[in-house]
């Protein structure tokens, strides 16, 4: 009865301590994707400058299928695309019979929206701001609940059109697109 009582006790105190573990953070996929080039994506507002052609230039949305639509030519997929790529293709469908030899620019407006869920003040989505930290996401969103960890964050972000999903410290650098749950602290 003795040993069934120390062998009880033990597991509870192995269980206690592993409550007080530091957590175990995912940060390869994620710091990996941050060095890639931005791509663009649904939600994203792009500025496009058609040098010499005032009426092409303007600020256009990224759709919910990926596409901006251009006047002349229409729906244009830039989904995937960083700037350069986008301004490339642009390029090529004006020169299809449009402009002779058009010049296109594009940048990033404003970028898509990250979201901040769980034990947080004020759950929701949240304009991107460049170099932000998963703890300055929380301080946007209101701050932490009082159940919440301050010690890690899950953040879910989609790599190669994958949704890859880990635990990652305050100091994790977010992405547009990110979302971060707080989880509940246990003591």
């Amino acid at each position: 009865m003795q040993r069934i009582s120390r062998i009880s006790m033990a597991i509870g105190l192995v269980a206690l301590l592993a409550g007080c573990a530091t957590p175990q953070y995912e940060t390869g996929y994620f710091n990996a994707s941050a060095s890639q080039p931005y791509t663009l994506d649904s939600g994203d507002r792009l500025r496009v400058l058609v040098y010499g052609q005032d009426s092409l230039s303007n600020t256009y949305a990224v759709d919910g299928s990926g596409n901006i639509s251009v006047p002349l030519i229409g729906s244009v997929p830039v989904r995937g695309l960083s700037t350069h790529a986008a301004a490339l293709a642009l390029q090529q469908r004006l020169r299809g019979g449009y402009l002779r030899d058009p010049q296109v620019s594009v940048e990033v407006d404003a970028y898509r929206p990250f979201f901040v869920l769980g034990e947080v003040t004020t759950a929701g989505q949240y304009p991107y701001i460049n170099g932000m930290t998963v703890e300055n996401a929380v301080a946007v969103a209101g701050g932490f609940t009082p159940r919440a960890s301050h010690r890690s964050a899950t953040l879910t972000r989609i790599i190669h059109g994958r949704a890859v999903t880990g635990t990652v410290p305050m100091t994790q650098l977010v992405r547009p697109g990110d979302t971060i749950a707080v989880k509940e602290r246990f003591f």
